[in-house]
Order: C-alpha cells, then sequence, then structure tokens
C-alpha cells in the first residue's frame, strides 16, 4: 500500500515519522510497519526505511514479512552473505513462502548465477497464485542470458494475465527487435489490439515496426490509432512526425512536431526536427530560430550545434560554420563525422594545417573511406610534407588496393622526391587500374607536366 497526502492513509506514516522526532516510542502494528517500510524503500529513503525495520522487529520480532524488509536491505548494501543467512533461517520457519525464493533469486541474480536464479523463481511459481510479477523476473533473467525467445515468452505470459502492463509490452517488442522479427511482432501487435484496441501504447509500438520495415502507410496509420486512443500522447506524435518527413510531407511534419511542444515541455530533438523541415522547405530564418531554440533546450545536445554549422555552410559562411562545429566537437570529439565538417570547414578558408589535422583525426577514429586518404594526402602534398603524404596514401593502399587515384599519388609523390624507380612503378599501376584518372598528375604535379619519361609513361598503351 502506498501513502497518499491527499487522505487518511497516511497518519501511520504522520505518527511514525512524529515519534522520530519526539523519541516517544508509539506502538504500531506488523501492516503498518511494513507500508511505512515500503513507501520509505519506494522514495528511495533507505537511512528511514531501515529505522522503521529495526523499531518494527522490536515491536514484531517474529514477523516474517519485516525480516524480508531486511533481507531486501540487505540486498541493496550488497550484503549478500548476510542476507542468505536470514533466508536461510525464514526458509526453516515458512518453506512455502514465495518471496524467501523471489529473495533468493534476487542475490543469485546479483551473483551473476542467472540460470540458477530461474530455476529458484520457477518454484516460487508453484507457491503463489500471483504470479506476473515472477514471470517478469524470470523473463529479465534470461534477458541478462540473452536468451531472448524465452525471455518473450514468460514476458507474455504477464501481458496474458495483465493488458495493462505496458513495461511487459515493452518488453516482449524488445525481443522481437533483437531477434529481427518484425514481421512476427507485427503479428503479435496486431492479435493483441484485437482485444485491447484502444491501448495507445499497442499502436505506437506496431507504428514502430511498420516504419522499421518502411512501410510508411501503415506505420502512419499506427500513430494515428494511437492518437485517437490518447490525443496527449506525446511519443506518437513524434513517430507520427517521423513518418511525414520521410513522406517529404514536411508542414504535416511541422505541425506533428509542434503538437508536442503544447502537450509537454519542448524536448529538443521535437524543436530539432521542426528547423529541418523549415529549412527544406526553403524557409531558412525560420530553420535557424528553431535551430538556436534546440540548443538552447539542450546546450549538449552535438546534433544541435551540427544542425547550425551546416546550415551555415550551405550558405558560405564559413567563418560561423567553425564556430559553431567546434562547439559540438568540444561536446563530442570523438565523433568521426564532426572531424570532416571540421576539416572540410577549414578547407574552404583555406586554414590547411587545421583541415589535414581535421581528416587525420576522422582517420584516427576509423574513418578509412577513400575520400579521407586523399583529401588528407592532397592537403599534405599542399602544406609541403610530400613525405608524409608518401605515408599516408601507403596506408590507404592497404584498405584501397590497385586504385588508380591513389597510385598516380604515389608516382607523383615518388618522382618529386627523384625516387624515380617507384615512381614509374605506381604510375603504371595507375595506367593499368584505370587511365581515365591519369590527369591527377597534370592537376598536382604540373612540374612533371614536360617531364619526358612521365610523358611517355602516359602516352604507353596497355
Amino acid at each position: 500500500m502506498e501513502f497518499n497526502e491527499n487522505d487518511n492513509t497516511n497518519l501511520p506514516l504522520s505518527k511514525f515519522e512524529s515519534m522520530l522526532k519526539t523519541n516517544n516510542v508509539l506502538f504500531f502494528d506488523a501492516e503498518e510497519f511494513e507500508n511505512i517500510i515500503h513507501h520509505y524503500l519506494n522514495q528511495g529513503k533507505i537511512a528511514l526505511a531501515k529505522k522503521a525495520i529495526k523499531l518494527g522487529l522490536q515491536q514484531h520480532p517474529s514477523s516474517i514479512n519485516l525480516k524480508l524488509f531486511k533481507v531486501e536491505i540487505y540486498v541493496f548494501e550488497n550484503n549478500l552473505e548476510l542476507a542468505n543467512e536470514l533466508l536461510n533461517e525464514l526458509y526453516d520457519i515458512e518453506p512455502h513462502n514465495e518471496e524467501i525464493f523471489i529473495q533468493k533469486a534476487n542475490i543469485l541474480s546479483k551473483q551473476d548465477n542467472h540460470e540458477k536464479a530461474i530455476d529458484v523463481l520457477k518454484q516460487a511459481l508453484e507457491l503463489t497464485d500471483d504470479t506476473i510479477d515472477i514471470y517478469s523476473l524470470i523473463g529479465m533473467e534470461y534477458l541478462f542470458l540473452d536468451e531472448f525467445e524465452n525471455a518473450k515468452f514468460n514476458f507474455i505470459k504477464c501481458i496474458e494475465q495483465d493488458a495493462d502492463d505496458y513495461s511487459a509490452l515493452y518488453n516482449i517488442i524488445y525481443c522481437f527487435d533483437f531477434l529481427e522479427q518484425h514481421h512476427e511482432a507485427i503479428d503479435y501487435l496486431n492479435t493483441f489490439l484485437d482485444n485491447n484496441p484502444y491501448s495507445e501504447v499497442a499502436w505506437h509500438q506496431l507504428g514502430k515496426q511498420y516504419l522499421t520495415l518502411d512501410l510508411h502507410k501503415k506505420a502512419l496509420a499506427a500513430f494515428d490509432f494511437a492518437i485517437i486512443s490518447d490525443d496527449r500522447f506525446v511519443g506518437a506524435y513524434l513517430e507520427r512526425g517521423k513518418v511525414l518527413e520521410k513522406q517529404q510531407k514536411y508542414p504535416e511534419a511541422i505541425e506533428s512536431y509542434s503538437t508536442t511542444l503544447k502537450l509537454d515541455d519542448p524536448t529538443s530533438f521535437a524543436l530539432l526536427r521542426i528547423g529541418s523541415c523549415y529549412e527544406k522547405l526553403g524557409n531558412k530564418e525560420l530553420a535557424l530560430q528553431y535551430y538556436y531554440k534546440t540548443v538552447h533546450e539542450d546546450p549538449l545536445l552535438d546534433k544541435g550545434w551540427t544542425a547550425i554549422t551546416k546550415f551555415y555552410y550551405k550558405s558560405k559562411n564559413y567563418q560561423k560554420a567553425l564556430y559553431y562545429i567546434n562547439k559540438a566537437i568540444n561536446i563530442d570529439a570523438e565523433n568521426v563525422n564532426h572531424w570532416k565538417l571540421y576539416a572540410k570547414i577549414n578547407h574552404r578558408l583555406n586554414f590547411y594545417e587545421e583541415a589535414e589535422r581535421g581528416y587525420k583525426k576522422a582517420l584516427e577514429l576509423g574513418n578509412f573511406e577513400l575520400d579521407t586518404w586523399i583529401a588528407r594526402g592532397d592537403l599534405l602534398l599542399k602544406i609541403g610534407e610530400p613525405e608524409a603524404a608518401i605515408f599516408n596514401f601507403e596506408q590507404a593502399l592497404e584498405f584501397y588496393p590497385e586504385n588508380a587515384e591513389i597510385e598516380y599519388r604515389l608516382g607523383g609523390l615518388y618522382y618529386s622526391l627523384l625516387q624515380k624507380d617507384k615512381g614509374v612503378f605506381h604510375i603504371k599501376n595507375g595506367l593499368r587500374n584505370n587511365r581515365d584518372y591519369s590527369f591527377i598528375i597534370d592537376e598536382l604535379f604540373p612540374d612533371l607536366v614536360n617531364n619526358i619519361q612521365v610523358k611517355a609513361l602516359l602516352k604507353t598503351k596497355s
């Protein structure tokens, strides 16, 4: 039982707290102590819960339920040995109390012995008619073991007993998703909705499954039904906005996202998506307004800063773009896309050293795309570091062997360093792989245009 400030059921709680202030010992029956302890545990007030347990056991030393609360505190504080000792004592007194088995399973779970925990919980199932919580606990243990089919089975058992157990429903869909059983999830949700047609959560989850399969029309219908079931369901409006955006119905998407701002506190996600929709509609002023609202709402959302960065980059305002990409990098310095955008902006500003640094950082973070290798190598050549450029392209060849764009660059670089044999080798490789890219020599190495040997090589027919 939970106490409510607006009714008289909190009288024992007030009485207990008054007792703590005055040091006058008052009597409570065992059930009152249980409700007081339960309240404090739900509120996260562990110290007060412990005081209530201590006083409760002083007045009711034989109460099994109060001792089980003591076990719960032991488990919470990771005193598992003491918890086990007390549980064994309680088992000798009441071997058919399912709560003893539940707490035993909780300890086994904390010890990562999930299979044994499941066995103990199955024993608890045989001792009670109120099985829904136990099925939920078994499902969670199977999730710890990555046994998603078994987990799903147990969560379905919960839903069969309580169609409003949305925690179980979310877990069922999580299992379907992990198993990539999207069609099966759709079948399950449709069957569930046949019996529970106004379940906004089920409609919402059905829409998300359709969206995963790019069935946008069906997804939109499902989200609409979720909103019909609960017209204040913010999540459904957000998902509906996503679908409309994918369908390039930007005014309708804006309307859907904007509804969430009226129903609840503004979310950075909704503000960002509204800004993006306005930008796609060509309304740059409103787009920028909403991007700024996004970062005002959540200054640590790097996506908001990158949206502003890209806005200014497209507008060729590279100085402002650089300012805002630095804000994004300060939030997430491990994001490859931030560093590539940083490199491109600096390149536009002719800050070649900084641009090279951006591409280098992207490579260090695992972005091994061909354009990253080439952009960095060309910048190293431009700033007068041919040896570093060669090392960059040699590394690139490991990822893109026999790539003509890389081979011509290496050929030109080696020639520039008077290592003609290596230069000839790579130019020949380039010609063999793709003659059409031979213009790279003219563009990047103009000093070699009139080199007799190079001209002869380029004219050679394979």
